[in-house]
């Protein structure tokens, strides 16, 4: 309950639920998490690592593979082809240099908040405002 969210977040996301749309997270960070973020706003699904506990206690580790770049990107392919979605249907949103690729992965990728360099690299860019800005870039 305490993880601060990205400005309009929440009300992008029960938008988007209401017309049907499938919302994931992607992240780099730690199933802890993204699990409450999951739990929270009823997403589809989250990818994140996962911290190797042993006796209450964290070892250090990460179990399985990281999430890195290359594996956001494949969350992109991997949920269109899960829920039947065509690939021209699909929308990423990232801010740093390590959403690229998944920004790249996805028909409408958008750099939010973001680095010049994600920007350049992103079909569009929300420079200001909450994510609820994505909206007006979506034929709904």
């Amino acid at each position: 309950a305490e993880v601060p969210l990205m400005p309009g977040l929440t009300d992008l996301v029960a938008y988007l639920q209401q017309q049907h749309w499938k919302v994931a997270i992607a992240s780099g960070g730690f199933t802890f998490f993204t699990d409450a973020l999951k739990q929270r706003l009823g997403l589809t699904a989250t990818f994140a690592n996962v911290l190797d506990i042993q006796d209450g206690k964290l070892t250090g580790k990460v179990l399985g593979d990281i999430v890195d770049a290359t594996t956001k990107a494949e969350v992109v392919r991997l949920l269109a082809e899960q829920h039947a979605i065509p690939s021209t249907q699909t929308v990423a949103i990232g801010d740093g240099a390590n959403d690229i690729p998944m920004l790249n992965a996805a028909a409408l990728g958008v750099a939010f908040h973001a680095k010049p360099t994600v920007q350049a690299q992103a079909k569009a860019a929300i420079r200001q405002g909450s994510l609820l800005q994505l909206l007006y870039l979506l034929d709904l």
